[in-house]
């Protein structure tokens, strides 16, 4: 009988234990579902960033569907999460002043003109923490109804910023015309294995 009850059991977990995985990407460890905000997420794609041939941070895209292009990417309805872990420490100064950066590459001037308040504060944000080290992880979630939210080493950094455009200016770093990384891009947009 307890043998019954003990495969019973086993056999309904086997369905939970299915539906969620975890990836790997240069040792950092991904779930390929998560919740945001009380929605599911599925990882979209994940890569890494490359500085020449350094390997610099490991990044992944979370959705609540799948999406195979930035215009998709943005149009995607609920929660979003890009997680950024790093594979080397470096100076979160410079780490702010880049994406910002980014941001003003893959942005019109006038509409980059508007987000400068919010960028300054991203700047601040990062140059706050002086050094990001390996395997530390930043987040830069989009959560309706709330805005962007940063979460540096498991911290809520600040108030939320509430323009959908500053989320998906700092989408474009890695998913506009002028990415960080293509490959990187690609893989974001689930491109590349």
């Amino acid at each position: 009988m307890r043998l019954k009850l003990f495969i019973g059991a086993a056999a309904l977990c086997l369905p939970a234990l299915a539906l969620s995985a975890t990836i790997d990407v240069s040792g950092v460890k991904l779930e390929d579902r998560i919740t945001l905000a009380d929605k599911p997420l599925v990882l979209n794609g994940a890569g890494v960033r490359y500085k020449a041939v350094f390997k610099v941070y490991t990044a992944g895209l979370y959705l609540s569907q799948k999406a195979d292009s930035p215009e998709a990417v943005l149009a995607t309805p609920g929660p979003k999460r890009l997680t950024i872990t790093m594979l080397r420490d470096i100076d979160s100064a410079e780490l702010g002043k880049l994406f910002s950066r980014g941001m003003e590459d893959n942005m019109e001037r006038a509409a980059f003109s508007k987000l400068i308040p919010g960028v300054l504060r991203m700047s601040q944000i990062f140059s706050n923490h002086k050094k990001l080290l390996a395997g530390e992880t930043f987040l830069v979630d989009w959560i309706p109804g709330t805005g962007t939210l940063i979460t540096v080493k498991g911290k809520v950094e600040g108030e939320a910023f509430k323009e959908p455009e500053f989320f998906d200016a700092l989408m474009r770093i890695w998913l506009g015309q002028k990415p960080a990384d293509w490959m990187l891009k690609d893989a974001l947009l689930g491109k590349s294995k």
